[in-house]
C-alpha cells in the first residue's frame, strides 16, 4: 500500500488573531492574502476560512479601486535573481 503523505493542517490565521472584520485600510493584514505579484491567493493554498477568504476578497478589490494597492506589479523595474536572465 502507499504510503500517506503528512502535511501540516493549514488553519485559518485570520480566526487564530480574531479578527471579525477585514478592513481595506489595513494593508498588513491583506498582504497575508496576497501573492508577490498582487494576486489574490485561493483558499486551497492559504487555508483561510470562507467567510474570512470573501472579506479578503471584497477588502483587495476595494484597496486596488482606491489605488492603495496595485492592479498588476510591474516586473521589469524589480532587481532580483528570480527576475533576472
Amino acid at each position: 500500500m502507499a504510503e500517506r503523505r503528512k502535511f501540516a493542517k493549514k488553519y485559518c490565521k485570520y480566526s487564530s488573531m480574531k479578527i471579525d472584520h477585514i478592513d481595506y485600510k489595513n494593508l498588513e493584514l491583506l498582504k497575508i492574502s496576497m501573492s508577490e505579484r498582487g494576486k489574490i491567493m485561493p483558499r486551497r493554498l492559504t487555508g483561510t476560512s470562507k467567510r474570512h477568504q470573501e472579506q479578503v476578497e471584497v477588502a483587495i478589490k476595494r484597496a486596488r479601486h482606491m489605488a492603495l494597492v496595485p492592479y498588476i506589479v510591474n516586473t521589469k523595474n524589480i532587481v532580483g535573481a528570480a527576475y533576472s536572465r
